[in-house]
């Protein structure tokens, strides 16, 4: 009987440590599983206020040149901040990292343009094609060819961009881009409008007009 006895205290034992390991094994899968998800909601943050500051960099970079083009040739700034972002996709594009083209000016001749490929929306679609694009030595450079362009108007047409440079308000400025046919983008206004009050870029219209 006490050979019995001790087997079946031993037999609990045995099945007590086995249940002990498996309640430890699901605790610590819960434990990694959290962990995780903390460590990914973390990066994800991280990353947010990454992206926030490089893009409160590229405001803070290009605004007061744009200012500055805005009292000399009429063209509200928000405008210009807000099309250089989008042209540009905030400065990481091939055309604005590698050639300073902010705006998708585009080129003519071999000694001063790149050609590269780009999107075009024709006929209801968007399609694929290569464009010729200008060189620039700086960002600056690059912003006050896109202020001559519009101020100025295109050699076939000087008038070509009346419609934003008359405007009072970057609203109208935005649709006027799209009048005038600065973009083959049929959401182009809005997008221009919506980066604007996004980034609250009107503020930095006041006195311009």
């Amino acid at each position: 009987m006490a050979k019995r006895r001790k087997s079946t205290r031993k037999s609990k034992h045995q099945k007590d440590v086995a249940i002990i390991s498996i309640v430890l094994f699901f605790v610590a899968i819960l434990l990694i599983f959290f962990g995780f998800n903390k460590y990914q909601e973390k990066n994800k943050e991280n990353q947010a206020e990454l992206v926030r500051e490089e893009r409160n960099a590229f405001i803070k970079k290009t605004a007061p040149y744009s200012i500055e083009l805005g009292k000399e040739y009429g063209i509200l700034p928000s405008i210009t901040i807000a099309q250089s972002i989008l042209e540009s996709d905030w400065g990481n594009s091939t055309l604005a990292s590698k050639y300073n083209n902010y705006f998708g000016i585009k080129g003519t001749s071999d000694s001063d343009s790149v050609v590269l490929k780009t999107k075009e929306f024709e006929n209801g679609q968007w399609i694929e094609v290569n464009g010729r694009f200008r060189v620039y030595s700086d960002y600056r450079e690059s912003m006050k060819a896109h202020a001559i362009l519009l101020a100025n108007g295109t050699t076939w047409n000087a008038n070509q961009y009346q419609h934003v440079t008359g405007a009072q308000d970057y609203i109208s400025a935005a649709v006027g881009l799209q009048t005038d046919g600065y973009a083959t983008d049929p959401t182009y206004t809005t997008k221009i409008i919506r980066l604007i009050q996004k980034y609250n870029l009107k503020k930095y219209d006041v006195g311009i007009k």
